[in-house]
């Protein structure tokens, strides 16, 4: 288990030093200077250069690219991402201040996506009615290709705009919570119970299901307790990724519905090429990505041991010299 959780991690601290490496070199070779952008607000009034020079000096940027990478590298495993360019403030500062829209509304899409996706799962395996299982396992796919941006239109033209039930923007007003969650929600929801209905689909083919259904268990308790804890390991999969996703949606989202939070805030500093606060918001991103992902991997020989089984050595033979094959040492 400590070899199996000792990879895991390995590879978490691999995925995150590339995630910022990727987006620091792809900062770098834009052509674009991000003090430039900074300062040119009012183009009737001209720039001092050496103010320019002298925020250039304070952001680092007169530095090379090895000097400027290790600085950001060394700061970033310290927690110190810098100072913001476009907003003058430390970067942690500016990112707390747009979490918690973000975080609410993640955490609810997240939930929602899953309840839908188990429920529809759920409903497919146990009705015996054809016609509404092809129908069910038809709606994963069709929710799936919806652009996030167009279900955001259509839900505020029909419940805030006509039927003026739930508040079009922001993030003040009761309610305003419920259209971005459903609107993040629903494509995730079509992944998750599309891979699950599969996943459910080929486990109750298992002779384990026919066993514990000729013992007398309900239909209900059979796939509760016995086809969906094995058939959630794929979905488990799915719903780490889209975690990781969601904060990616979340640009969308926050955009569509005017809300303020950390993908607004990664939209305005990439147009600003604000290298400190783009790096932060990359590493954020991929931290949540991975911590995520290494909590489904710890997850998974709790859910079937033998995960862990698979990952272990595989046992090897070895023969004593002098003796007969049934004196064989199996190590």
């Amino acid at each position: 288990m400590l070899r199996y959780l000792g990879i895991r991690l390995l590879s978490a601290l691999g995925v995150l030093w590339a995630a910022f490496t990727v987006a620091f070199v792809i900062l770098i070779l834009l052509p674009s200077d991000p003090v430039a952008i900074a300062t040119s607000g009012d183009a009737s009034t001209p720039v001092d250069p050496a103010a320019v020079e002298a925020l250039r000096a304070r952001y680092g940027l007169n530095q090379s690219v090895w000097q400027q990478y290790w600085s950001a590298l060394t700061g970033a495993i310290h927690g110190d991402f810098g100072v913001s360019i476009s907003q003058g403030r430390p970067v942690t500062a500016v990112i707390a201040d747009a979490l918690p829209s973000t975080v609410a509304l993640t955490l609810t899409s997240v939930l929602l996506a899953v309840c839908l996706g188990v429920g529809l799962a759920v409903t497919a395996t146990y009705t015996s009615w054809s016609w509404l299982r092809r129908a069910l396992l038809s709606v994963p796919p069709l929710v799936v290709a919806l652009p996030t941006f167009w279900v955001g239109l259509i839900l505020l033209q029909i419940f805030a705009f006509r039927l003026a039930w739930l508040p079009a923007f922001g993030d003040t007003r009761s309610g305003s919570l419920v259209l971005p969650v459903i609107t993040l929600a629903i494509p995730y929801a079509g992944v998750i119970g599309q891979v699950l209905a599969t996943s459910m689909s080929a486990t109750d083919a298992e002779p384990f299901v026919q066993t514990a259904t000729a013992k007398g268990a309900s239909r209900i308790r059979v796939i509760t307790h016995h086809i969906l804890r094995i058939a959630s390991l794929p979905a488990l999969t799915v719903a780490g990724v889209v975690v990781g996703n969601l904060l990616g949606g979340a640009v969308v989202v926050e955009t569509v519905f005017s809300r303020p939070g950390v993908g607004k805030l990664a939209q305005s500093a990439v147009l600003a090429q604000d290298i400190p606060l783009v790096l932060a918001l990359v590493t954020f991103s991929a931290a949540v990505f991975v911590t995520v992902n290494l909590l489904v991997d710890i997850a998974y020989p709790f859910i079937d041991p033998r995960v862990v089984r698979r990952s272990a050595p595989t046992p090897t033979t070895v023969s004593v010299d002098d003796r007969s094959p049934r004196e064989v040492v199996n190590v």
